[in-house]
């Protein structure tokens, strides 16, 4: 019995995020962190699965357009390397860019708006990473897959690239006290990025890099104390909707809670500027 490459890449995020959920039960980094934390549903139901799989038609139906429209990917400009060398290829490219735009949307008070969403969670974990406005995933998830169809790459790397993309960002998000010792100059784990969540910040941020930490370390925002731990996470800004669970409440008032502030963190973004 076979299985399709999407069902097989389907199978391997599912296993993935039930292996980063016992980890963080067995290593936790931050202790007594609850699984069905601040936001929970809102994570998984409304931006990982509704969110991404809306977005993931539209994206796909633009690129298409695109290409319809100019005929680039008939030029197979990248076709001739073998598949795992188009996927570094596009993992390291795109690693460079999400640097670039990440480290931008942290000083620009406009792409700031659409990204503080994404920092928005009081509790950092597998799932929070999921949190993302949708204008700030359609911008870049557009950029990311643009480029594979555009410059006629094999049609299975855009599906091996999305699933290194949703295994690290699990990853990385994770709550697991990870020690990585001199790979985490080179590859980026919760360790790093954990720090970039805190809510006390050392200048304009620390730790854009995803997938490659080599980036921070290049350009000068790696902050990796040996000691030190974040105090806490998320937004110093009261007015900024989040999904307040409580032991006792029913779980259908928290997806009711959760399914209004999907969309109050989206609208909220457009808030005028004091």
């Amino acid at each position: 019995m076979s299985f399709s490459p999407e069902i097989i890449s389907l199978l391997i995020i599912v296993l993935a995020a039930s292996l980063f959920v016992l980890l963080e039960r067995i290593f936790p980094y931050t202790k007594n962190q609850r699984i069905f934390r601040e936001g929970f549903w809102n994570d998984l139901l409304f931006y990982s699965l509704a969110q991404s799989y809306l977005l993931g038609v539209l994206i796909t139906w633009f690129i298409h357009w695109i290409d319809n429209s100019t005929g680039f990917s008939r030029l197979n400009i990248i076709s001739g390397l073998p598949v795992w060398a188009q996927v570094i290829f596009f993992v390291v490219t795109h690693d460079l860019y999400i640097y670039l735009i990440h480290r931008w949307m942290h000083n620009n008070k406009y792409l700031w708006r659409l990204h503080e969403a994404h920092h928005s969670t009081p509790e950092v974990d597998w799932l929070s990473g999921a949190r993302s406005h949708s204008l700030e995933i359609l911008i870049n998830q557009t950029v990311e897959f643009a480029p594979i169809i555009l410059l006629g790459a094999a049609p299975e790397v855009a599906l091996y690239k999305g699933t290194i993309s949703a295994v690290w960002g699990m990853y990385i998000h994770s709550n697991i006290d990870v020690k990585s010792g001199w790979l985490q100059y080179f590859i980026n784990g919760p360790e790093m990025h954990r720090w970039h969540h805190s809510a006390i910040y050392q200048g304009a941020g620390q730790n854009f890099a995803t997938k490659l930490a080599i980036w921070d370390w290049i350009f000068g925002t790696a902050y990796l104390p040996k000691s030190e731990k974040p105090i806490r996470y998320g937004l110093d800004d009261e007015t900024y909707p989040i999904n307040h669970h409580y032991h006792n409440q029913n779980i259908i008032l928290q997806f009711i809670n959760d399914f209004r502030n999907y969309f109050k963190q989206h609208i909220i973004a457009f808030r005028p500027f004091d």
